[in-house]
């Protein structure tokens, strides 16, 4: 038995296939999605969508939205979304060390929320893109 994974970001489908299994980062903590999983709805934070596909994972980076999951079909509306082989790891690797020198810099509250949100953003590029598969 499998699940229909959708990711979709405001501009486009991510993802559109059966899946085997998910494991979802949500607000709460991750969650593994299997066939006849229970309906849900949740929160998405910004972190690692892991995807089996037979014995193979693959990795997403999701950038923060909602999950619906019901019916043996899971749909993932994501603020945005990055497959890792789509992810260029020198680029991932630089936008990380410039995230972290902003946060060293920020001055006040505001500049330090935005610099932790980028860096968090960074961090989950990086962590697809080394995830083990």
């Amino acid at each position: 038995m499998t699940l229909n994974l959708c990711v979709l970001t405001p501009n486009r489908i991510v993802w559109d296939s059966e899946v085997k299994e998910i494991i979802l980062s949500t607000n709460s903590g991750q969650i593994g999605v299997l066939p006849n999983h229970a309906p849900i709805a949740t929160a998405i934070d910004i972190g690692i969508l892991r995807i089996r596909l037979n014995d193979q994972w693959l990795t997403m980076a999701l950038m923060g939205g909602f999950a619906r999951i019901g019916n043996n079909e899971i749909t993932v509306l994501v603020n945005d979304a990055e497959k890792s082989g789509d992810i260029d790891p020198q680029e991932a690797q630089q936008t990380l060390e410039i995230a972290e020198a902003a946060l060293r810099k920020a001055e006040g509250k505001r500049q330090t929320i935005e610099a932790n949100l980028a860096l968090r953003r960074a961090r989950t590029r990086v962590e697809a893109i080394n995830a083990i598969s």
